[in-house]
């Protein structure tokens, strides 16, 4: 038991507290079933903490390295079934917030559960997100401890500007840094076999030739 909740346990003014949180938690819940209903294909939007978030446009230099993960993590996956990959829309619904990661793959379990009109998605068992000034402090606080919290088995965060990839990989329950670099190779802990050369991320030539290698 953390201290924070032991200290609580003998706080006498605890149920105060707990009516406190119970009703801003049923705010919140009314507030994110609006944003079911209400947000739109249109939109990038997320719901966290309790709060819509909506996206600005992104950079050609931030598409274009989400379609290079987005394209080898796919056609890797294609051929052997090894699960589905899927893009920026895909609304993935964690216990109390709901987000649209640059990329996700889901297992081939997870991907049993998935329908053609499905339009909220389980937890996924990997997660990319493409770095941006407006987007860091959210992909390294609040989304970084709830991947880590709900069983995301793997991150990802690339950096556009220093042109690097930070993976991170759970161990003892919190996420710990496996690797950052700018060049060599990454080899996913989740995806099994997926390996590519880390520049494919950053150079287009590059990637062409890696995604010829995995169509071959």
């Amino acid at each position: 038991m953390s201290t924070s909740v032991a200290e609580l346990l003998q706080d006498p003014t605890l149920p105060d507290k707990v009516a406190t949180l119970q009703q801003a938690l049923e705010t919140e819940r009314e507030r994110r079933e609006r944003f079911f209903e209400e947000v739109s294909e249109e939109v990038k939007a997320e719901f966290i903490n309790g709060e819509v978030i909506m996206h600005s446009p992104n950079t050609l230099r931030h598409i274009q390295i989400r379609k290079r993960v987005d394209r080898l993590l796919s056609a890797f996956c294609e051929t052997p079934h090894l699960g589905s990959v899927c893009g920026e829309k895909s609304l993935c619904v964690f216990p109390r917030n709901d987000y649209e990661p640059d990329v996700v793959f889901f297992s081939p379990e997870k991907t049993a559960l998935l329908e053609p009109e499905t339009r909220k998605f389980p937890i996924p068992d990997f997660i990319c997100e493409v770095l941006s000034s407006s987007t860091e402090a959210r992909d390294r606080g609040v989304k970084f401890r709830d991947f880590e919290a709900h069983g995301v088995g793997e991150y990802w965060l690339v950096d556009p500007e220093r042109e690097l990839l930070e993976q991170y990989l759970p161990r003892a329950g919190a996420y710990e840094l496996a690797l950052k670099s700018g060049s060599g190779e990454v080899a996913s802990a989740v995806v099994p076999g997926f390996r590519i050369p880390i520049r494919a991320l950053f150079d287009d030539a590059e990637n062409l030739r890696v995604l010829r290698a995995i169509l071959a």
